[in-house]
């Protein structure tokens, strides 16, 4: 199996549990391991053979930005839902990280794995 990936997508979003956080837009980041065989497209050289990771991006981007969230679990599976229905990803990886969410770290979030590598 091949991966095709995205990192540090950045968006900004309505997340968390707190009234203030309700009000805010906050930055979420996403990281996204997605299994693909790109053998196909890398014969044909045809972005029709492949998994679009622009596409995929695109879609992120909308779906996250206009989500309201209170966990950045329910987040994670909802994106993750999206990718597997969406697009042809028989597994993935995702990261979902609410940067800054508890002091003292720099990170925080969840990692989830969802399908089966081949």
């Amino acid at each position: 199996m091949d991966i095709v990936f995205l990192r540090d997508l950045r968006v900004d979003t309505v997340i968390g549990i707190y009234d203030w956080e309700r009000e805010i837009r906050q930055t979420v980041i996403l990281d996204i391991e997605m299994g693909a065989d790109i053998r196909k497209a890398a014969q044909s050289d045809d972005i029709a053979d492949t998994l679009d990771y622009k596409a995929v991006a695109k879609r992120m981007i909308q779906f996250v930005g206009d989500s309201r969230f209170q966990l950045v679990e329910t987040l994670a599976e909802r994106c993750a839902e999206i990718i597997r229905d969406e697009f042809p990803v028989p597994w993935l990886r995702l990261s979902v990280n609410k940067i800054g969410a508890v002091s003292g770290a720099t990170d925080v979030g969840v990692i989830i794995e969802r399908g089966t590598a081949a």
